[in-house]
């Protein structure tokens, strides 16, 4: 896995070389101290991870994360401020490291990586009523209507059908635009759901095949428009 590490500190991107020398599988393709160079590398290379620090001059880690969007590299946060860590994980990264990094809590994050490698899968295309996604390294085929929900779950999306769930690496915004409007609507930043499927809907939260779901204010009204609620 190519590795970018972006930290203003040079210690600390030292501490980071000789963390990321301790897996074989690691290759460090970068290291930079803010993140407009962090930028230019990710545009240049292909990275898998960026080990990040958050407080940064001019644009900080959060900020950089936010202007990477749905195309990044997974993110792995080193702070030395754990109050940092609801806002972190509210961007989907995949983990929070806190300095100084132990050896354990490094190898712990990198297994996590690994783990999500296996299952990247992304939605192929779609296609008669069906989609396609990778499973490890198996394409398969899903029924369009058998989908009951997604979720979104820090760096990949939860595709939840009625006995089976499926994960694939991905942004629930990427998600969204693969597929068909009329049958699939976002209700909350973290879930999009198959309208066919809806059983209840009471006050902030409607039931999939048993399943609650919440539903977000800025999402409401678009929800009863197409559930078309008198």
């Amino acid at each position: 896995m190519n590795c970018l590490i972006v930290d203003n500190q040079m210690i600390c991107r030292n501490i980071m070389k000789k963390l990321i020398d301790l897996d074989v599988s690691l290759v460090l393709i970068g290291e930079c101290s803010d993140a407009v160079d962090a930028l230019k590398i990710i545009q240049d290379h292909h990275v898998d991870i960026i080990f990040l620090d958050i407080e940064m001059p001019g644009i900080s880690g959060i900020e950089l994360v936010r202007i990477l969007d749905d195309k990044r590299p997974m993110i792995i946060f080193t702070t030395s401020k754990t109050e940092y860590a609801a806002e972190a994980f509210d961007l989907n990264v995949l983990d929070f490291l806190v300095k100084p990094v132990t050896p354990a809590r490094f190898i712990k994050s990198v297994e996590k990586a690994k783990e999500l490698i296996k299952i990247r899968d992304v939605i192929l295309h779609k296609e008669d009523g069906f989609v396609f996604i990778r499973d490890s390294n198996i394409v398969k085929r899903i029924k369009i209507n058998d989908i009951l929900y997604m979720e979104a779950n820090k760096d990949y999306v939860k595709i939840y059908l009625s006995n089976q769930t499926y994960s694939i690496h991905s942004s629930l915004k990427s998600v969204e635009e693969k597929l068909s409007q009329n049958i699939f609507l976002r209700i909350h930043r973290s879930f999009i759901i198959n309208i066919s499927k809806v059983d209840t809907i009471k006050g902030g939260t409607l039931i999939i095949n048993n399943n609650m779901i919440p539903v977000s204010d800025a999402y409401r009204s678009m929800l009863n428009k197409r559930m078309r609620i008198l």
